[in-house]
């Protein structure tokens, strides 16, 4: 069965930096749609960075563009999220999960059409 685990949380000054792995098993990230989410506390969750690895394609949430990059790595079968230039409202529970590949959905990261959410990594910034 599929399995995501995420990690490398923490709490970080404000500018600094966190690389967050997503340990897969049971779905190979390497040919799978996957995205990266966060909450805050009282807010909804969003989409924050999506891959299609078939196209190479990659999607940014505008806030977290030129400061978060996501990335795959096939030899280990884990997502990652490199968080640069960190800011106190990137505060939030960190999650990963896998998507069906539709276009559209993928692109504007429709939180409804990801699945196999993992128990998340909490990330403070202050």
């Amino acid at each position: 069965h599929v399995q995501l685990v995420e990690s490398g949380g923490g709490s970080v000054q404000a500018g600094g930096s966190l690389r967050l792995p997503c340990a897969a098993s049971g779905v190979q990230v390497t040919t799978n749609c996957m995205g990266w989410f966060r909450q805050a506390p009282g807010k909804e969750r969003e989409g924050v960075a999506a891959m299609d690895p078939a196209y190479g394609r990659t999607f940014y949430a505008d806030s977290v563009k030129g400061r978060f990059t996501i990335s795959q790595d096939n030899t280990n079968n884990t997502l990652y999220l490199q968080m640069n230039s960190l800011k106190p409202e990137d505060t939030g529970m960190y999650y990963c999960a896998v998507h069906p590949c539709l276009e559209a959905s993928l692109m504007m990261m429709v939180t409804e059409d990801f699945g196999y959410w993992g128990q998340g990594t909490q990330v403070t910034v202050s």
